[in-house]
């Protein structure tokens, strides 16, 4: 099976789970067809198996695993990370905001693959916020260097502290020894995507993953 995965922009319209039911099937079975496992996020830890297709659908959880050929797992962000990650016969999506982070959602999706018999190989981070617009405050930002390290502390274009999201989340998936691919793309750089920080948009782009 080949894994298949895709970062929406504005241009597949808005994936936020406020949007009607029937607004929402249609755009997302012009991105992947079948059930999806879409979450109701909470900047957590806690991260499903989806062993069917649609199963876990609107759970509370940041993240989804699964072996299922027909799955499709999709994660929503206006700034947080959408990871997807890449193992042998299977496929996973995190959100990954600080504080998903700094609770460890990356390492459980990582630890939910290996309980399932899939040793992670790859991860690839779509569209986030670049530390020059993601200003933090100086003793979260501390916290947050002991946790990831020095490289993670930023700053924005005005000088003030920042936390580097994308280079902490490069951190994380190098400690399970894969090296992350990274879109480079900056959500409040960029007009084709949702930016909550930056301008306040409540519309949301996703990470969509699946088995094919």
């Amino acid at each position: 099976m080949e894994h298949r995965f895709t970062f929406t922009d504005r241009s597949d319209g808005d994936l936020s789970v406020r949007q009607p039911g029937e607004v929402l099937d249609q755009r997302r079975s012009r991105i992947a067809p079948g059930p999806w496992t879409w979450l109701d996020q909470a900047h957590g830890d806690h991260v499903v198996v989806v062993r069917a297709p649609g199963e876990h659908t609107g759970v509370s959880a940041d993240g989804a695993v699964t072996c299922a050929p027909g799955a499709v797992l999709s994660v929503v962000a206006a700034d947080c990370a959408p990871l997807v990650l890449l193992a042998e016969g299977a496929i996973g999506v995190v959100h990954a905001g600080w504080r998903g982070l700094r609770a460890g959602v990356v390492d459980r999706a990582v630890e939910q693959l290996a309980a399932m018999g899939h040793r992670l190989s790859g991860a690839v981070l779509g569209p986030t916020v670049a530390a020059h617009h993601y200003e933090f405050g100086p003793s979260l930002l501390d916290e947050m260097c002991d946790l990831f390290g020095p490289s993670v502390r930023g700053a924005t274009y005005s000088g003030a502290p920042a936390f580097d999201l994308p280079e902490a989340v490069r951190i994380v998936v190098g400690r399970h020894g894969v090296e992350l691919s990274d879109t480079g793309v900056c959500t409040a750089c960029s007009p084709d995507h949702w930016s909550h920080r930056q301008r306040g948009d409540t519309g949301r782009h996703s990470a969509v993953a699946w088995l094919g």
